[in-house]
């Protein structure tokens, strides 16, 4: 079934193959691909009469199943009801023929997969992960006040500009308004939240899509911090989500995040889905935060804190900001880069996409000890339970998801040991 799928969304993407001057209502031209999805592709226009560049993305109407094209139609509706700073503009849409052209606002600087795997600008730049991370909190809860729950949280659906100083949310493909929805499997397996996965197959009652889009946003928080994934699918087959649920700080121990992030993150990755904070308490967290990377020049001022609390100096509380001269001082002007095996790899699509590498390190797998932190207490049932191994060479394993009613078909392949060399295939 996944292969005729597949071979389908092929065919439907030729058929919207646009070559490179076509004109579009009147004035807007053509000028090149920027990107593939299953339905359609995203191209570069340029409008003759504003002088401005859009992206256009057409979508073919044609031999869509009922399903498709409620899907279409959904992204349209939903997307043309948001009008916020921080999400991309829907300019308009234009009908031709069999194919339907949704006129975007554009980014020339990308997305922020590419703004973090290949420019570095947000490792180590404090002021900078909290202003951009602000951003997404006020246009997710922006899209959550107009009842629109986006399931496809991701830096690869989050656009750049003004040299990485402001973000903005797109790709509203498999976004719902329903507040609880029951297609699981909805969405990119190393964002999505376990209740999303709907193990519990003799008590699917629906997910919360809201707390289930505050875990991917968790997801994206590392990402711009520390430059990694921290577990491929937050399911009982991932050793590193085992051991998160085994040991609540494995991610700091494993992962170059502050203490302040980590207890952040603790809130944001609670599996029982009503108590998961909300965005208005994580927005004050994240102001509240001074440190999201940890630096060597971080690690060494946390090691002094404990230091200068345990002879019993106070020391600087985190979430608070106590002692910030005492702390300047101690902090660089330039902050570390992170080495090659830190970058993270791109999250499965749930769309085919052409223009991302299947590379680099993930977190080391091995257990800690265990913790009684009551957030992750809850029964495991809803942490999904359906992963085939199907092969096992020397240090890596490939391992096949299958994600409900039909989302993308994902291989994953485990990566080399920390000491390994870092292969790349495009």
């Amino acid at each position: 079934m996944t292969n005729n799928n597949n071979k389908n969304n092929k065919n439907n993407n030729n058929n919207t193959i646009l070559p490179n001057g076509t004109i579009l209502h009147e004035s807007l031209e053509i000028i090149k691909p920027l990107g593939l999805g299953a339905y359609g592709r995203v191209y570069l226009g340029h409008d003759h009469r504003n002088k401005k560049h859009y992206a256009v993305k057409t979508l073919q109407q044609e031999g869509l199943d009922r399903r498709q094209r409620a899907l279409q139609r959904s992204e349209m509706t939903l997307h043309a009801k948001l009008s916020h700073p921080n999400i991309i503009r829907l300019e308009r849409i234009v009908k031709q023929d069999a194919l339907v052209h949704v006129i975007l606002e554009h980014s020339p600087e990308g997305d922020l997969f590419t703004a973090i795997t290949e420019r570095n600008i947000y490792y180590g730049h404090h002021d900078r992960i909290r202003r951009v991370f602000l951003q997404l909190i006020q246009a997710l809860r922006y899209c959550h006040d107009h009842h629109v729950y986006h399931r496809d949280l991701k830096p690869e659906n989050i656009l750049v500009f003004d040299q990485g100083q402001t973000l903005k949310l797109a790709d509203f493909g498999l976004a719902t308004s329903e507040l609880i929805a029951k297609d699981y499997g909805c969405g990119s397996t190393f964002y999505f939240s376990p209740e999303c996965q709907g193990d519990d197959l003799a008590n699917r009652k629906g997910y919360a899509t809201a707390p289930n889009d505050i875990w991917a946003l968790g997801i994206v928080l590392i990402n711009i911090a520390a430059g990694r994934n921290p577990w491929r699918q937050a399911c009982l087959e991932d050793e590193t989500f085992r051991a998160y649920l085994a040991d609540r700080n494995y991610l700091y121990k494993i992962l170059p995040i502050s203490k302040e992030l980590n207890g952040i993150l603790k809130k944001i990755f609670c599996i029982d889905p009503k108590r998961r904070i909300g965005l208005n308490e994580l927005e004050a967290s994240i102001r509240a935060c001074k440190y999201f990377t940890r630096t060597p020049q971080v690690e060494r001022f946390e090691n002094n804190t404990c230091l200068n609390d345990t002879n019993g100096g106070g020391g600087y509380f985190y979430g608070q900001h106590h002692g910030t001269s005492a702390i300047t001082s101690i902090m660089p002007t330039t902050p570390t880069t992170p080495k090659l095996q830190d970058i993270f790899p791109p999250s499965p699509p749930t769309t085919p996409q052409t223009d991302r590498r299947l590379s680099s390190l993930f977190p080391p797998n091995t257990c800690s000890s265990s913790s009684n932190d009551t957030c992750c207490s809850s029964s495991s049932s809803n942490v999904k339970k359906e992963v085939v191994i199907t092969t096992t060479t020397h240090n890596s394993t490939a391992i096949t998801t299958s994600n409900k009613h039909h989302y993308h078909r994902n291989t994953i392949t485990t990566p080399p040991t920390p000491s390994s060399s870092i292969s790349s295939s495009s």
